[in-house]
């Protein structure tokens, strides 16, 4: 399943209940056995509160200091007033990359209309991927097998192993005005 490309992962779960422990976080481990047969190497997983300085502080140490591949948030996306996993996220993102949410979210219109109440985003910080996923750990499922083919390419062209362009460039052509 895996052709030998590694990526090194980093987790984390938003839920006050979670941090507190008051319930187990299901969606954690649900992202760990996705990954792990297709590479995901996870260096850090952690679980902190609804709380936007926590969310950063924990993005910030994954991207500047571990600098791991691909960060995965799970949890904190949707209307609830202490939902604001996206917010923290737009804050430590350099470039924006909406193509991923937008691909989770039409997969997911087909399943539910609640589909259209998620506020994740995605970005990259440093050379870091950072992708907020739902709570749940079927939304996690559902998010996961919509993105993960294209996570290999994305990857690569953070560290600068692959180009943004397809393998075969297209050839100049000329219009010709007057045909």
């Amino acid at each position: 399943m895996n052709d030998g490309f590694t990526f090194t992962v980093g987790i984390i779960t938003v839920s006050d209940k979670g941090f507190s422990g008051e319930r187990i976080d299901e969606s954690g481990p649900v992202i760990e056995e996705l990954l792990k047969p297709v590479g995901g190497i996870i260096k850090k997983y952690i679980i902190v509160p609804d709380e936007k300085k926590e969310i950063k502080k924990a993005m910030l140490e994954m991207s500047d200091i571990m600098k791991i591949d691909l960060i995965l948030t799970s949890g904190g996306t949707g209307f609830s007033p202490r939902d604001i996993t996206p917010e923290a996220t737009l804050d430590v993102i350099e470039k924006n990359v909406p193509g991923i949410p937008e691909a989770m979210r039409a997969e997911s219109l087909k399943i539910t209309p609640n589909a259209m109440l998620s506020r994740a985003v995605a970005g990259i910080r440093n050379k870091s991927l950072i992708i907020n996923l739902p709570g749940s750990p079927k939304g996690v499922k559902e998010s996961l097998n919509v993105i993960l083919p294209a996570l290999k390419h994305g990857i690569e062209i953070l560290r600068g192993e692959a180009s943004e362009c397809a393998t075969n460039p297209i050839s100049p052509r000329t219009i010709d005005s007057d045909s």
